[in-house]
């Protein structure tokens, strides 16, 4: 099977012809006619970049390869697959890169995308690039903005005060997940907390939706399951504690999910932002409450909600009445309740709550024993806290219930006098919105002192970001475009008189939340989505992406699908059928990294193997959905086997026409039984294994292959190897490219049994032995050869056989005695 020096394999060669050749005959391009008419359309998705840094790396690549491979073998099996790419450039990450090297974002995100997009064609992918987008053109944000006219339009868009995570560093908001330890993740910089004005969408408006609906998605367990600990759904009830000091209509609202301990409630904690701390603060306690309130302020939010922290809180004065007993009890102030979270109120119930026991022991407050485990005594002192379930002691008429009943019965009492009622929770929050940065779209609100907050009228969009020099953000907490007066004064779209833009522009999160709606219409002006192309597309069939956004991203791309749905632009509320997280790659030892110094730059590694061996290798290294290690010299064997594959086919001489053998026929069938299945499943590496063992065969002993044993094999490497599957399907004498002129092979299940099985013996019921024996062997034949097999012969040993159960071709049990 030796090639002249001459026709020896070339990768960079052949790959470079046939980038070539897919450019000049449009291979993974979409016409308008054929996006509009596609027979069995599959949408296959991955999570377009962000190019924030000089280039892609490795990692990117693997995810990348990944879903170009799902997409390549969908194609090969028929569907008309729609794979777009586009770049994710605005937001904070690429800011703070340009910042870092000193280049204005509007010169060097452009170049940036430009290496991207060379990246991303050198490594082969099958992307439509007549369907490309980008966040940070005029063109694409002119509809982002469109989108939040859309929810402000239907009330599900909000401007109100909030506290917030600012890093003083960074000069911006940052979400609770970017704050680790109280440091800003990006710069390690101690975070502070701040009250501002912000934009808002209503997501928790959708909070039971979106959690209902991950029961009818194709998605991971672990992703479903993010998404719900992110929700947070909880069922409890909403009680009332009156304030008698204050007037006779004045309470306290707390939500509870454990409303059978309420006789246990020895004292209330209010958050130091609630509106009613001034109230019911005492004039001898004011002092101290404000030195406390103004402490708390300079904490981020995530310092606050930690549970291990020591308690620290200020008595105010005040007292309310606990609804289930009558008592008055004390009302404090600290910083683990948040303003954000519930009513802003917690009933303290020291006995069943360890934080409250904490509390409650570091200030020497009351802690009464309401719920009871099996023999314990209601009187007993409480020297820990006990939070399962039990029966009710200490609580009036409600004594003896089980903790469910108890739970309906004195929310059902104290329902009856107004002070309580059954509630569902969710722990998910309003999104904000608002960024105080640069780059990034600006929201289309105008603010008028006689009009209040206008929207930019449709046919003004887009409200185009200016070119700021100075675009680095300051201590103020507003967005460099409040600098810039000659932008942000105009006239008011309603009333005509003086005005002023928002210059607050929006999370990133929203581009990246819609993008794929735009894709198939990517080459349209005048709408954000053509209703035709997305009956045809949508909603997109695989989606593959990163887990660190299996909660935020996906969350936000579903409730803006449910909102459009709602508002009457979409026909679907989930946005993908199927989604599934890539693992990471592993480089010694950690997870591969700029900051970790072990990024690697896949550019001279396909320079010197090529991209299908490069592509090859990184599907070997695991499980797509777990990731692998990566070994510099771990590609010398995915390269090998492409070399072999070569080295089979050319020269074409070296094939011979005629059936198969049918060892090697047996093998065929074999291998492309498991592929069809695990191409479908996303286990690559074990396909490519199969396919390393099936070539293996056909080149046993250096036997002639045939003709009829290559070409399958080289369609079922195309999804892998693209270019070399090209290259051979080519020399195989096809003229269209083995991704047109070629279907998926199909496979008889009876050329893949093997003639062979491995048969059970059981003695007693209990696995002796096995031993190889031609499918069909009669129980003679088997009991015979089972008679033969050492440890199965020890066990017959001086016993009469009693029974003989036989399955064919699984199990031979011998029953003596």
């Amino acid at each position: 099977m030796a090639t002249d020096d001459g026709d020896r394999y070339r990768p960079a060669q052949v790959e470079e012809r046939w980038q070539a050749e897919w450019e000049r005959r449009g291979t993974n391009l979409f016409t308008a006619v054929e996006l509009g008419s596609p027979e069995r359309p599959y949408y296959n998705l991955m999570m377009f970049p962000y190019p924030s840094a000089e280039g892609l790396h490795v990692g990117n690549i693997y995810a990348f390869t990944g879903a170009d491979v799902h997409g390549r073998f969908q194609r090969l099996t028929g569907r008309d697959v729609f794979e777009p790419m586009g770049f994710d450039a605005f937001g904070i990450h690429s800011e703070n890169f340009a910042l870092k090297v000193g280049v204005h974002p509007m010169d060097l995100i452009p170049r940036n995308v430009a290496n991207f997009t060379r990246q991303l064609r050198r490594m082969g992918g099958m992307f439509d690039w007549n369907h490309a987008v980008d966040t940070t053109s005029p063109e694409y944000y002119r509809w982002t903005q469109w989108i939040f006219l859309q929810l402000f339009k239907a009330g599900l868009a909000e401007r109100k005060e909030a506290p917030v995570n600012w890093c003083p560093s960074c000069k911006t908001v940052l979400a609770n997940e970017q704050v680790v330890g109280g440091l800003c993740e990006r710069c390690d910089t101690p975070v502070e907390q701040r009250r501002i004005a912000q934009w808002f969408f209503r997501i928790s408006d959708y909070a039971e939706r979106l959690l209902s609906n991950l029961d009818t998605l194709d998605w991971s367990e672990t992703t479903k399951k993010a998404q719900q600990n992110w929700i947070g759904r909880s069922e409890g009830a909403n009680l009332r504690f009156p304030i008698p000091d204050l007037d006779d209509s004045a309470f306290l609202e707390v939500f509870t999910t454990r409303p059978d301990t309420v006789f246990g409630a020895t004292y209330m904690v209010l958050a130091p932002e609630h509106p009613l701390v001034d109230r019911v603060t005492a004039p001898d306690r004011r002092a101290e409450v404000e030195e406390y309130r103004e402490r708390v302020a300079r904490l981020d939010l995530v310092a606050r909600k930690k549970v291990d922290k020591s308690k620290t809180g200020v008595f105010t004065g005040g007292h309310c009445e606990n609804p289930a007993t009558g008592e008055r009890i004390p009302i404090w102030i600290a910083d683990y309740v948040l303003m954000e979270y519930g009513t802003g109120a917690v009933m303290a119930v020291p006995a069943h709550d360890e934080r409250d026991f904490e509390f409650a022991s570091a200030f020497e407050l009351p802690v009464r024993r309401v719920v009871a485990q099996e023999g314990e005594d209601p009187g007993a002192p409480v020297d820990e806290t006990y939070t399962g379930d039990g029966r009710a002691v200490n609580s009036g008429t409600f004594d003896g219930l089980g903790t469910h009943e108890a739970k309906r019965a004195i929310v059902a009492w104290l329902a009856e006098r107004g002070l309580g009622t059954l509630r569902v929770h969710y722990r998910l929050h309003d999104w904000c919105i608002s960024r105080q940065r640069y780059w990034g779209p600006p929201i289309p609100i105008v603010y008028c002192e006689a009009c209040g907050a206008v929207p930019v009228p449709e046919d003004e969009l887009p409200v185009v970001l200016p070119r700021v020099q100075d675009f680095k953000p300051d201590d103020s907490g507003v967005s460099p475009l409040a600098r810039v007066e000659a932008w942000y004064r105009i006239t008011c779209p309603e009333c005509g008189g003086e005005a002023r833009r928002e210059t607050d522009v929006s999370d990133t999160f929203l581009d990246s939340a819609w993008y794929f709606l735009r894709y198939p219409s990517a080459r349209r002006e005048d709408v954000p989505f053509d209703p035709e192309l997305v009956r045809k597309w949508l909603p997109v069939d695989c989606y593959i992406g990163g887990n660190e956004h299996a909660v935020l991203h996906l969350l936000y791309a579903r409730f803006i699908t449910m909102a459009l749905k709602d508002i009457g632009h979409l026909h679907f509320e989930e946005p993908f059928a199927r989604f599934r997280a890539h693992g990471l790659i592993i480089r010694d030892g950690a997870k591969m990294s700029k900051s970790k110094g072990n990024v690697i730059v896949p550019d001279p590694i396909i320079e010197e193997h090529g991209a299908d061996a490069f592509r090859l290798y990184l599907m070997f290294l695991g499980p797509f959905e777990e990731g692998g290690d990566y070994r510099d010299q771990g590609i010398q064997g995915p390269f090998g086997f492409l070399k072999r594959l070569w080295e089979t086919v050319i020269p074409l001489d070296g094939l011979r026409d005629g059936s198969p053998d049918p060892v090697v026929e047996r093998k065929l069938h074999q291998t492309i039984a498991q592929l069809t299945v695990q191409l479908s499943e996303l286990q690559y590496n074990t396909c490519i294994a199969a396919l390393m063992e099936y070539l293996n065969a056909v080149r046993a002993g250096g036997r002639t292959p045939a003709r009829a044993e290559v070409e399958p094999l080289v369609v079922m490497v195309a999804p892998f190897c693209p270019h070399l599957a090209e290259e051979l399907w080519s020399r195989l004498g096809h003229g269209a490219s083995v991704f047109e002129g070629a279907s998926w092979p199909s496979f008889d299940p009876e050329k893949a049994r093997e003639d062979t099985v491995e048969l059970a013996i059981q003695v007693n019921g209990k696995v002796r032995g096995t031993i190889a024996l031609a499918r069909g062997t009669s129980e003679e034949e088997a009991l015979a050869l089972a008679r033969k097999e050492p440890n199965v012969a020890r066990y017959l040993e001086d016993v009469e056989l009693h029974r003989v159960v036989y399955v064919p071709d699984r199990l031979l049990n011998l029953v003596v005695r």
